[in-house]
């Protein structure tokens, strides 16, 4: 029977979840868990773990069911919970840290927000600007779901919502660079 260490497994999570807690601008001492958070989030029914719960395993060290939420996944980072948190935590500041390491980690259990924040940050990066059209299209075929807003196409063109033609900005280099600073550098 092998033994494991315990301890240094918990010191590994916490240098972990201290960093993304870091990153997130976040002390994770500040939750005392009253629950008002989990209360007012908008998408808490469709959640595994509520938001005040996915907090409470970080303070626990217990990084691998972090990183297999779903939770982080479905955040709208609609602020409701920071509005309504007697502490100011940024929940959707860090939400979005946890997505990011739990893909660094190779976990995304729900891969659709995942693949609408590459589209999206593409589609900025190339044109400075969102196209709805082109986002939908390649959405809808890259998360294999191609007809997903069919209906909603044609009302969404005959009343000018979204149109074929790409708006482009003048200074789309300022804007890749700002792209680049907010990802660590990365590019598209």
């Amino acid at each position: 029977m092998d033994t494991i260490d315990l301890s240094a497994s918990r010191a590994k999570n916490r240098q972990a979840i201290e960093a993304v807690a870091k990153e997130a601008r976040v002390d994770l001492k500040d939750c005392y868990q009253c629950g008002k958070c989990s209360a007012g989030c908008p998408v808490s029914h469709a959640m595994d773990l509520m938001p005040r719960e996915l907090i409470r395993l970080m303070q626990l060290n217990s990084w691998e069911e972090v990183l297999e939420a779903k939770t982080p996944w479905l955040c709208a980072s609609c602020v409701t919970c920071v509005t309504r948190c007697p502490q100011d935590v940024d929940l959707p500041s860090l939400m979005e840290e946890v997505r990011r390491a739990s893909k660094a980690a190779g976990k995304r259990p729900i891969k659709e927000p995942d693949i609408f924040d590459d589209l999206f940050i593409k589609g900025i990066y190339q044109n400075g600007r969102s196209n709805e059209l082109y986002l939908m299209m390649k959405y809808n075929l890259t998360s294999g779901h191609p007809m997903q807003d069919a209906l909603n196409a044609p009302h969404l063109l005959l009343k000018g919502m979204v149109g074929f033609k790409v708006h482009k900005v003048k200074d789309r280099e300022d804007v890749r660079r700002i792209i680049d600073k907010c990802l660590g550098g990365e590019g598209s």
